[in-house]
């Protein structure tokens, strides 16, 4: 038998209409933050509590690199007295909020390669936080697309996408499908803490999706998967507790460590060097030079991070043409981020351009997709 070639044939994107800049977030946090000292005045003069500090949007320009980030809920976040997403719970019977991104996300790709369900076979859900344990996300994007096969959910953080690439090109190459959907909707403002100035400016709301298909069965223009690398280390430096066992010990569910907590600095010494040595080991594993790599389509979570990255990587400073960004409008997307960055900035690529689609998170996790323009 002929070895089977998995590539990516396609991928989507669904980006929210609504935009909070900066300096709307900072507006609302600066609000926050007046009321809390306000209400808090003899206790911070007691010291029994710590006066917050304001924010700026300077400062989190320069912190990283984010300007603005989308979101499906706009107002709440933005309202002082709420400052977290609302919706209306939807029955059982609707559709829920990440499938619908998800399917959104999907019919993009679909349709940029010309497909319709029948020619999928399985459908994986791989993103940071999921809206339920069962039944599987996934599954009910399969059955919203009207799919015949089946699918699963996963999550490794930040790096899921690159991890469900890895999977479905597993599946496709063993010749248990020949076309994967790799679905990644990342509702990143339902886990955010918007009261904490450290953080309340990293995440954005958004839904990638990448099809893996067989290469005989692809479209022309696809991209030739080269090869991946997968990579966890355990660290609690970025860290979310937020489950159902928080139940059993109830005067903690309001906790700012059920929702994303981050040592911010401790991540970024130790990550960057993780990253920057997996990509150049596993380049030269595959006959490529490094330095050669055409682009970089990195995780979106740092501007700093993939400065360093990259520049380690590729001997040099990378321009915006060597790395990308999105995260300047987008903000941090999770395991979005990267395939964002490949989704937009990818087609002025000429045949036989080698790049690599990195991601990178909380686990510690990283995940390496290494391609070639085929036409």
């Amino acid at each position: 038998m002929s070895e089977i070639i998995p590539v990516i044939s396609a991928t989507g994107l669904y980006t929210p209409p609504d935009s909070i800049s900066n300096a709307e977030l900072v507006e609302s946090f600066n609000a926050y933050v007046a009321r809390f000292n306000a209400d808090h005045a003899g206790e911070i003069a007691a010291g029994t509590v710590s006066e917050l500090a304001p924010s700026s949007a300077e400062f989190i320009e320069k912190a990283s690199g984010i300007k603005a980030r989308h979101v499906i809920s706009k107002a709440p976040i933005l309202d002082p007295e709420i400052m977290a997403p609302r919706w209306a719970e939807r029955p059982n019977e609707e559709i829920s909020v990440l499938a619908e991104i998800g399917v959104a996300a999907a019919k993009d790709a679909l349709a940029k390669a010309g497909r319709d369900a029948g020619d999928v076979d399985a459908v994986l859900c791989a993103c940071s936080n999921m809206q339920r344990a069962y039944p599987a996300m996934a599954i009910e994007i399969q059955a919203a697309l009207g799919i015949d096969g089946f699918g699963f959910d996963m999550n490794v953080a930040c790096s899921s996408a690159t991890f469900g690439i890895q999977t479905a090109a597993d599946y496709v190459r063993a010749g248990h499908a020949r076309s994967v959907l790799v679905v990644s909707p990342e509702i990143c403002s339902g886990h955010l803490n918007w009261r904490d100035r450290d953080s309340h400016f990293i995440f954005g709301d958004v839904a990638t999706a990448v099809l893996v298909e067989a290469k005989d069965f692809a479209p022309t223009k696809h991209w030739e998967i080269l090869g991946t690398k997968l990579k966890t280390v355990f660290s609690n430096n970025i860290r979310n507790n937020f489950g159902f066992l928080n139940r059993a010990t109830p005067e903690t569910v309001g906790s700012a460590d059920k929702l994303f907590v981050q040592e911010g600095r401790k991540v970024f010494k130790e990550v960057v060097p993780m990253v920057a040595t997996m990509i150049v080991e596993e380049s030269e594993k595959l006959g490529l030079d490094p330095k050669a790599l055409r682009r970089l389509w990195l995780h979106q979570a740092n501007q700093g991070m993939n400065r360093l990255i990259s520049q380690r990587v590729l001997g040099h400073e990378a321009n915006e043409d060597e790395s990308p960004t999105v995260l300047d409008t987008y903000g941090n997307t999770s395991s979005a981020g990267s395939i964002i960055a490949f989704n937009l900035h990818s087609a002025d690529l000429a045949p036989g351009d080698t790049g690599v689609i990195c991601s990178f998170g909380a686990g510690y996790s990283a995940g390496t997709v290494f391609v070639r323009k085929a036409a």
